[in-house]
């Protein structure tokens, strides 16, 4: 086989990857839920190679934020927002989530002259051949020769960093009975709603099956959880042994979640459902009132049913096994492997 310049010019960039830690840059607007994914890919190649992570926030000014991304520039950026304009060395992997990246990502690769490796989480859904690799939900149905389609989406959860968060909370969680029932509550979105008299009913399912298991109970509610539907819960489930977390002081969850013998999570976030299935056990999907079709949600359901990790909610809690799902690092592979090649 002939051997090309170019293969002696990849070869050299490996070897340089190799000798010194990858530079990996997080981009996102700062939201927790949207940081979380690019956050949990870098996380995942760091722990495949030596690498150095950088989180950089992007905000633009109000009067710009809801703009096409076509229309923006870098001038109309907020004050103390991540900005090109002040990059004077750029990293090897640019991994960003969320709207308010798409201007810069769509950008990066003719700005570091070729240099920096661009991935993008979720689907773009605008012009999808200036990133070098987009990490898709499979529910959202993309394909291209640069998708890499996984179950769900990146994210931040191993057994490991699950096991550090517990130490923190045991005084709190270790003297509750098992089974030990993790409940995720997420909230109004486009495509769900949880109004206070459907919030009642499920609590009511819950406690009864908690109740019945001689269990306990570890609540966390999501920032987009209404106030009524909240309350309705709070109100029915308070009397049992357990925690309702109430957002003050650090977030509970990865201890929750590291002590729950079952996982019960609402449809309306494919992250809380992806999160759950990394664990390894039993999730429950909870209903809510859908304001249209659910589609993406529903593929999404039936991928984690099929791979034997949820099932939805029927008010019992028998035990299963799978194996536990664990796409952000098949996606982080898949990165390292890619931008070895590039």
């Amino acid at each position: 086989m002939e051997v090309t310049s170019a293969d002696i010019e990849a070869e050299g960039r490996a070897r340089g990857l190799a000798a010194r830690p990858l530079s990996i840059w997080v981009v996102s607007d700062g939201r927790t839920g949207i940081q979380n994914q690019a956050l949990g890919l870098a996380e995942a190649v760091a722990r495949l190679t030596p690498a150095e992570i950088t989180v950089q926030t992007v905000r633009w000014r109000p009067a710009f934020d809801r703009w096409p991304s076509a229309l923006k520039t870098p001038a109309m950026l907020a004050p103390g927002s991540f900005d090109p304009r002040d990059v004077t060395e750029w990293p090897d992997l640019w991994i960003a989530t969320g709207r308010a990246s798409l201007p810069l990502s769509a950008r990066v690769r003719g700005w570091s002259g070729g240099k920096t490796f661009v991935v993008q989480t979720q689907d773009p859904r605008w012009r999808n051949d200036r990133y070098d690799l987009i990490v898709a939900p499979a529910h959202d149905g993309l394909s291209g020769p640069n998708v890499l389609s996984i179950t769900g989406s990146p994210h931040r959860i191993t057994r490991e960093r699950l096991a550090e968060a517990a130490p923190a909370f045991a005084a709190r969680i270790a003297p509750l009975p098992h089974p030990r029932v993790a409940v995720m509550v997420g909230g109004a979105s486009a495509a769900f709603d949880l109004p206070p008299a459907h919030a009642a009913e499920l609590a009511d399912r819950i406690a009864k099956a908690v109740s019945a298991a001689n269990g306990a109970l570890l609540l966390t509610y999501s920032r987009r959880t209404p106030e009524a539907a909240k309350a309705a819960m709070t109100e029915r489930l308070s009397a049992l042994p357990g925690w309702i977390w109430d957002g003050e002081g650090d977030n509970p969850l990865f201890a929750m979640l590291d002590s729950a013998d079952h996982i019960l999570v609402t449809e309306d976030s494919a992250n809380m459902a992806t999160e759950a299935a990394s664990t390894g056990k039993p999730v429950h999907i909870l209903p809510m009132v859908a304001k249209k079709a659910p589609g993406k949600f529903a593929r999404l359901h039936a991928d984690l049913q099929a791979r034997g990790a949820a099932r939805p909610f029927d008010g019992s809690l028998a035990p299963w096994a799978y194996e536990p799902l664990n796409e952000t690092e098949r996606a982080a592979r898949a990165v390292l492997a890619a931008t070895r090649r590039a």
